[in-house]
């Protein structure tokens, strides 16, 4: 598949070549951002964020694009991130298919994707290329990080790699390291899409798409986004209505949540590209912040010297369990920061970030206040 590139996306050059922690490198590579709100004079009021593994860089309608974003709720004047004090720029990750250069991005060398002849791709290379970004538009420190999910790793790798870049850091719902759980997740998921015929080892286009296998791929994806005891709330054991289940295949789609986990993943399919999927995927089991604490990950995060502060995440996420901000939390202690965890009794999951504004909102608004 094509990219797919929201409108108001601006474009931030990488350095030619731009070599890859893992080996390889991407020659006339870009990175796509948006911004909001105004830069002050002595430029110390910037706030980067770092997105999860599917996002765009458009996170709140802004005067380029005013369709909402994907973090509306949060961002925006008078809002937690308020627009009216900070200027906020947030990046679409390296790697992705929302304007940034990845796998389903044209090789310059051959005028095609890249596809699997894209580098392995690591959670620094990401970091890295973010930094070119803050640098580009005269920033020389931020006021504050904020990384969500897979953007909790990316920033915390921003700060290891490039000591004094920030004053503070919210690590929401992120880890220092992916647990063996996260990994088998994302393992299955990239499994359903190779196995899937039509992925032919890459080489798929618009009319022959792995749609299986990226269907069960966000399948997988949603039931970990989410918790055991939210599904219970909303679907119980609610049946689909005869008209809706069909009578043609035995084991088909029979519960509520069967059909909500289905219309998850049409939304999903031909949004993003596979080969993006796989290579990000894979970059979050293999970061670790144990490499910089001499194979310690909390000698590795106490690496990290920032000002204040806050790991955030919930009780019921089994993605990024609530003992990995706690140890981010307490790792970033011992670096010397005024270091906050909130534990949040949300039952969203995962996803809670993204939903649960109600929660998460006060408590980034009460950090950002002290900043």
């Amino acid at each position: 598949m094509t990219e797919s590139i929201p409108p108001g996306t601006r474009f931030a050059a990488l350095p030619s070549p731009f070599a890859f922690k893992r080996g390889g490198e991407l020659h006339g590579a870009r990175m796509a951002f948006e911004t909001w709100g105004e830069l002050n004079a002595t430029r110390d009021n910037a706030v980067l964020i770092l997105t999860g593994l599917s996002p765009n860089a458009h996170a709140a309608s802004n005067a380029g694009n005013p369709e909402p974003g994907w973090w509306e709720a949060m961002l925006g004047p008078g809002k937690p991130i308020d627009t009216d004090r900070w200027f906020v720029v947030c990046v679409n990750s390296l790697g992705s298919c929302k304007g940034s250069t990845g796998a389903a991005s044209l090789d310059p060398a051959t005028g095609e994707p890249y596809r699997l002849s894209y580098p392995e791709l690591s959670i620094e290379d990401g970091a890295r290329a973010a930094h070119v970004v803050v640098q580009s538009l005269g920033i020389e420190r931020l006021a504050c990080v904020i990384g969500n999910s897979m953007g909790g790793m990316t920033a915390l790798a921003y700060l290891l790699l490039h000591p004094g870049a920030a004053r503070t850091h919210v690590n929401v719902s992120g880890s220092a390291q992916a647990l063996p759980f996260s990994i088998a997740i994302r393992s299955l998921q990239r499994e359903a899409i190779r196995l899937d015929p039509q992925w032919n080892g890459g080489n798929y286009d618009d009319a022959h798409y792995p749609e299986n296998g990226m269907r069960i791929a966000r399948k997988l994806g949603v039931v970990t986004y989410r918790s055991a005891m939210e599904w219970d709330g909303r679907f119980g054991r609610v049946k689909l209505d005869s008209e809706m289940r069909g009578d043609e295949d035995l084991f088909g789609q029979e519960f509520e949540i069967e059909r909500y986990l289905e219309a998850h993943a049409q939304r999903f399919v031909r949004s993003f590209d596979p080969n993006c999927y796989l290579y990000l995927g894979r970059s979050m089991d293999l970061f670790d912040a144990a490499e910089y604490g001499g194979g310690d990950v909390m000698k590795g995060l106490a690496n990290i010297h920032v000002e204040r502060a806050m790991a955030i995440g919930v009780h019921t996420d089994i993605l990024f369990p609530l003992q990995q901000q706690e140890q981010v939390a307490e790792g970033l202690r011992a670096g010397g920061a005024d270091s906050e965890f909130v534990p949040l009794p949300s039952p969203q999951g995962h996803d809670a970030f993204l939903v649960d504004i109600a929660r998460f909102g006060p408590a980034i608004a009460g950090f950002l206040k002290l900043v």
